[in-house]
């Protein structure tokens, strides 16, 4: 008797995400702030009166679009985000520039600097990023 196995290698290609609904965000949030985690963890770091059926069946869906992954090789799955909170935040934003600002990142910036007022430190970070950008133009 002969066996053949054939594997198959499939390129993973970065690719951007479906962007996430509110609650998919909040629990991608918790994801991020507490790293891999089960459902009832993710329930506990919920808001109170947040059901486990609820936070179940959203990091089922939330699998399904592949935004978050899924360790099943436990009894408790373990669910973890499928990218970096830079990474959605970035995808998000960019959404958000292209929709709204039709692509202006001084009228988006305006907009949020005039919305809420930046604290002292954040004036700092905003200095030393446009002193940056203006030394090496890219």
């Amino acid at each position: 008797m002969t066996c053949t196995t054939t594997f198959v290698y499939i390129l993973s290609v970065p690719r951007e995400l479906p962007r996430p609904t509110e609650s998919e965000l909040a629990i991608l949030r918790i994801l991020w702030r507490l790293g891999p985690s089960t459902v009832r963890q993710v329930v506990d770091a919920s808001p109170p009166g947040t059901g486990y059926t609820t936070i179940l069946k959203l990091l089922q869906i939330m699998t399904e679009k592949g935004l978050v992954g899924r360790d099943d090789s436990d009894r408790t799955h373990v669910f973890s985000p499928a990218q970096p909170q830079e990474l959605t935040q970035r995808q998000l934003l960019d959404d958000l520039l292209d929709r709204a600002f039709g692509g202006s990142s001084q009228k988006l910036v305006l907009q949020a600097l005039s919305g809420r007022p930046p604290s002292a430190a954040e004036l700092r970070e905003l200095r030393s990023l446009l002193n940056r950008l203006e030394s090496n133009p890219s």
